[in-house]
């Protein structure tokens, strides 16, 4: 299932990826640092919610609160959540 995520507080303004069960694929930012995210993206491609929330949960940028890969670990959370209502 393809799953779009609006992040808040970051300089990506959304997530697209795909998941099924619990896994994460096809990971795409909008906006943001391109490079450092499409590495994101190919690194966590394959990964469980779980193993992406231990990684990148909590992780900020400057003095932000939060980061764009810390926007991913509540994406893949909130997608997970919902496929399993």
């Amino acid at each position: 299932m393809e799953y779009i995520y609006k992040t808040k507080g970051t300089c990506s303004s959304k997530i697209k990826f795909n998941i099924e069960n619990d896994v994460i694929t096809d990971v795409e930012f909008t906006g943001g640092c391109n490079g450092n995210l499409q590495a994101i993206a190919k690194l966590i491609d394959g990964l469980t919610v779980d193993e992406i929330e231990k990684k990148l949960n909590g992780i900020i940028c400057g003095n932000k609160s939060t980061s764009c890969a810390d926007q991913l670990a509540k994406a893949v959370r909130c997608a997970y959540e919902k496929l399993n209502k």
